[in-house]
């Protein structure tokens, strides 16, 4: 989340939301066989909110400059479904919110994939959401060396479900979180549950 001050264009963040939600919307709806469409379309658009958008988490004198974010090819071996396995509840502390009080995040269970296990968290807030951060060997050289985010329902970025109510886990569609463009950005971090130790090339990269 931003760290905010009462100078904040709520209405830009509201529409911010607004385009990722519409943007994972347009995902989901090209699932398929071949997630190459979807994932371009998912980069690209990206790429623009991150250059003209005013809410983006990259700072405005670095914008002009910006380019395309950054991604490995889509790879279909790393996309998987997977149960949600229920694990003992547990509250963890995730970011300082903009009053100065962590936001409450909720451990609910598990996916189990073959690079390795994920815990998965819902933000344990007003109108809450499913979150699923992660790092992986790639972490602090190719990619934020806090990790980053598979899920964040949130903020619209959710993969959806298959019928059976098993998590579309896809780490072609991997990202950076906001402190990675600017420190002025609060992110959860991953747990030490969710450090993968191989290298997970997929999804967003810094270089």
């Amino acid at each position: 989340m931003p760290d905010v001050t009462d100078g904040t264009d709520w209405l830009d963040l509201l529409d911010w939301r607004r385009r990722v939600a519409e943007l994972y919307r347009r995902v989901r709806a090209l699932r398929g066989d071949n997630m190459v469409p979807a994932h371009t379309l998912w980069i690209d658009e990206r790429s623009r909110l991150f250059r003209d958008h005013p809410q983006s988490p990259v700072p405005a004198s670095e914008r002009d400059a910006f380019g395309r974010l950054r991604s490995w090819p889509y790879d279909p071996a790393l996309a998987f479904t997977a149960p949600l396995r229920p694990l003992p509840r547990e509250r963890v502390d995730g970011p300082v919110s903009v009053e100065g009080h962590p936001v409450p995040l909720l451990r609910i269970g598990a996916v189990d994939l073959p690079v390795g296990t994920l815990e998965v968290f819902w933000v344990d807030d007003y109108g809450g959401g499913l979150f699923l951060p992660f790092a992986d060997a790639t972490s602090g050289t190719e990619t934020y060396g806090a990790g980053r985010y598979l899920l964040d329902s949130a903020k619209g970025a959710d993969l959806g479900s298959a019928e059976d109510g098993a998590l579309h886990v896809d780490f072609n569609f991997a990202y950076q979180p906001s402190c990675a463009w600017d420190p002025a950005w609060a992110c959860p971090l991953a747990p030490p549950a969710n450090r993968l130790p191989a290298p997970v090339r997929a999804g967003e990269r810094l270089k």
